[in-house]
């Protein structure tokens, strides 16, 4: 009797839709874990990088000096990507000036939106795959019930055809009606812890871009007015016009 009340004995019981709503459980299932493994991985990665090329790029002298160095290396991280982002578009606007479109509303603005668009770019690519986590942890229980709600329609078929209910005419039945109840939850309560939890992360990683993204736009615009004080023409003591110096440490 053991033996027949197996889980393989249940899986007999089933027919078409109850295999459909098992396949469709063990897909989510699936699907949601992989995702949730893959992501924790990308964003502990993510975090050891960012944190290096914060304490790297606070090391700099200058601006200039962090230029020449993202000429030389790809970055690695958002972090880098926003920093190298925001130095190109003010150094293009310093040289193009009001010529390009992009440019026209002047370098304080070219530079917020370039800025604002990186960190859009980020929101987007974090939020990949989050979508298909909150559909297994918002579905899957309704799933599971569809399947529950179908094993009682069989163990209540199976009453009605033997005119009793004895325990060999719906433990098929009723099993199968557990297994989905039971795969539904084992679906949907790691699909929505990890939803939580990633949501909360991305809250945290998106607030940290924006203020370093308020001080790289700080950095830069006070870089620029500097340079244009210091390189206008300044008079001498005797009323001769000097040739303007360029300022120590210049941004660029």
């Amino acid at each position: 009797m053991e033996q027949e009340l197996g889980f393989s004995h249940f899986l007999d019981q089933m027919d078409s839709v109850g295999i459909s709503v098992l396949v469709l459980l063990l897909s989510l299932s699936v699907a949601s874990w992989y995702l949730i493994i893959t992501k924790t991985i990308a964003n502990l990665i993510a975090k050891r990088r960012a944190e290096a090329f914060l304490k790297h790029f606070w090391s700099f002298d200058s601006l200039k000096a962090a230029n020449i160095e993202f000429k030389n290396v790809d970055p690695n991280n958002a972090f880098a990507e926003l920093a190298k982002l925001g130095i190109d578009a003010a150094t293009d606007s310093k040289i193009h000036g009001s010529l390009k479109l992009a440019a026209a509303g002047g370098t304080g603005e070219f530079l917020t939106r370039t800025l604002r668009n990186g960190i859009d770019q980020e929101a987007t690519r974090i939020e990949n795959g989050l979508t298909l986590i909150a559909t297994a942890g918002s579905a899957a229980p309704y799933i599971g019930l569809f399947g529950t709600v179908w094993g009682i329609y069989h163990a209540l078929i199976q009453i009605g055809l033997s005119g009793q209910g004895t325990l060999d005419k719906v433990a098929g039945p009723v099993g199968e009606a557990l297994i989905m109840t039971a795969l539904g939850l084992a679906v949907a309560i790691p699909a929505v812890l990890a939803y939580n939890a990633f949501v909360r992360r991305n809250r945290i990683w998106l607030a940290r871009l924006e203020a370093f993204a308020h001080d790289l736009f700080t950095l830069i615009t006070v870089g620029n007015h500097s340079e244009e004080i210091d390189a206008a023409p300044q008079l001498s003591s005797d009323g001769i016009r000097q040739a303007p110096h360029t300022a120590v440490g210049g941004r660029s």
